[in-house]
């Protein structure tokens, strides 16, 4: 069955301060588009076509009205922007991105799903990782960034083979069980589920802050010897971090390009 694609657009974006108050985070514009157009073209390009998206209910119209359903030209005319069957769902209160994964099981029905953060945006596309876990998705996959501030991220934990045995949340803080983080390899808003997801979540315990954790999610993965780690290729961005962090990703996107199809 072909993999189905997950848009995580709600929560409050308190980091970015009044900006959200007028608009979702996510309409914010980045270069010359909205936010939420580049994870939606990422999946696209992966080949994705059924794709949900899960926004919070403050200004779900605006989202709806902006994106419709899916297919998206842009103005002046050329060729189209998004071509998607999208479908929406209102996130009413902030509970985590696992309760936001969990609120597409009738959406999969038995699919695998692909997974973006509504506010990560990428260089390349990443089609060829995610192509090739399509091909196997009985298995769960993330993706990571080598970062300076692993202690602000949850990192991987790599085993004495080179496989993927744990996640480590904020090291020292979150997690104590390390006083450091045991690696730089940051896990980034890009994760891939094999169908048996939802009973995982079904099943999570809610973290001290009254969240059902992603975190917790890839650890279940990781522990099961299910979960594998794709290095992203070029640059990873969260763009949900400051107001004037916007303008840097835009300038950094009009340099570059965003979600191109390789690397060259």
């Amino acid at each position: 069955m072909p993999a189905k694609g997950l848009i995580c657009a709600g929560g409050e974006a308190t980091r970015l301060g009044e900006l959200t108050r007028v608009a979702n985070k996510h309409l914010l514009p980045v270069g010359s588009w909205p936010m939420i157009y580049y994870p939606l073209q990422l999946l696209q390009l992966a080949g994705i076509r059924d794709v949900l998206l899960v926004t919070g209910k403050g200004h779900a119209g605006q989202m709806i009205d902006l994106l419709g359903d899916g297919r998206l030209a842009p103005r002046g005319g050329g060729d189209p922007i998004l071509e998607l069957d999208l479908t929406y769902k209102v996130q009413t209160e902030p509970g985590g991105i696992a309760q936001v994964v969990g609120m597409a099981r009738d959406f999969a029905a038995g699919a695998p799903l692909v997974v973006v953060l509504g506010d990560n945006i990428f260089e390349f596309a990443q089609e060829d990782a995610l192509r090739d876990w399509a091909g196997s998705p009985d298995r769960a996959r993330i993706f990571v960034k080598e970062v300076d501030d692993p202690e602000n991220f949850g990192v991987v934990v790599y085993g004495e083979d080179g496989a993927v045995a744990d996640i480590v949340e904020k090291a020292g803080v979150v997690d104590t069980r390390f006083e450091t983080p045991p690696s730089s390899q940051a896990v980034v808003g890009l994760y891939c589920y094999p169908p048996d997801v939802f009973d995982v979540i079904a099943h999570l315990a809610p973290s001290t802050r009254g969240e059902l954790e992603i975190t917790d999610v890839n650890r279940h993965y990781a522990l099961a010897g299910r979960l594998d780690a794709s290095e992203v290729v070029g640059w990873w961005e969260d763009a949900g971090k400051h107001w004037a962090h916007l303008a840097d990703i835009g300038r950094r996107i009009d340099e570059t390009g965003a979600n191109k199809r390789a690397a060259t």
